[in-house]
């Protein structure tokens, strides 16, 4: 099936660690350009290596996507570097397991800070140019937390949750000008390798100290697939979304994890 993805123009938030990078990577693979919209540009940049060698075509700019003011820098140089966007993936996110009322307020706010202010931030600052053009796809990236609720992960889980419903909302207030918005939820994702999660990535820092080896085997028996989800399931997800083949889907939302939740 052709995707028709060649050349188009793709924002990738934390597009350099795990889901990211396979995101970025399998846009590569379709010749898209991508922009890896990143805060850590070391990383970045050996992602857009690897893109490089798929026929794709990625260029790293450092984005927080907490500061509006970086958001909008990185949408200008986009533009300014290829002339449009067409499709915007709001993929980073962050948490770190623990009870609700073992966490600290400051890791309650970074977690909102990120995972739903930066989808917020991000959205709003690709619209004007997605309604000019009459076209545009918008694809965050949820967590089956967001749909069934998960332990240790309250916080987390409600950012998310508040993700798939401003998805919904957004997919009926934009679908007259030709956007579609979707997400897709991962259970449990993990790097295929230590190389593919920089160091400001969560799973160099507590995350990738809680799942052990041992941690990931006994996980995955909780899924019916009796495995742990890798950043090529949902990349693969991610790009159909974005294609012309899915242009008739908007305001789903959509579980790639093995089965842990059947909704």
């Amino acid at each position: 099936m052709d995707l028709n993805l060649a050349d188009k123009t793709v924002i990738v938030t934390g597009g350099a660690s795990n889901i990211g990078r396979g995101i970025v990577l399998a846009f590569a693979k379709e010749k898209s350009n991508v922009v890896i919209a990143d805060i850590d540009e070391t990383q970045g940049q050996k992602v857009a290596k690897e893109a490089a060698t798929l026929s794709g075509k990625a260029i790293v700019i450092k984005t927080d996507v907490t500061d509006t003011n970086s958001v909008k820098a990185m949408v200008d140089t986009t533009l300014a570097q290829f002339g449009k966007i067409d499709i915007l993936v709001n993929n980073v996110g962050w948490t770190i397991d623990r009870l609700f009322v073992e966490k600290p307020r400051d890791e309650w706010q970074r977690e909102i800070n990120i995972n739903f202010w930066g989808v917020i931030n991000c959205t709003r600052a690709v619209l004007d140019h997605m309604i000019e053009r009459k076209y545009g796809k918008i694809i965050s990236i949820g967590s089956d937390a967001g749909r069934m609720g998960e332990y240790r992960e309250a916080v987390y889980a409600g950012c998310k949750g508040g993700v798939i419903a401003l998805s919904k909302s957004l997919a009926r207030e934009l679908g007259r000008y030709n956007i579609n918005v979707n997400v897709v939820c991962p259970g449990a994702t993990v790097p295929e390798s230590p190389e593919h999660a920089g160091e400001l990535s969560m799973w160099k820092g507590p995350m990738g100290q809680i799942f052990t080896p041992e941690v990931q085997e006994k996980a995955a028996k909780a899924y019916p697939l009796r495995r742990l989800g890798r950043p090529r399931d949902v990349a693969n997800a991610v790009v159909f979304l974005a294609s012309d083949a899915a242009s008739f889907i908007t305001g789903q939302t959509i579980s790639v994890s093995g089965g842990y939740t059947m909704m």
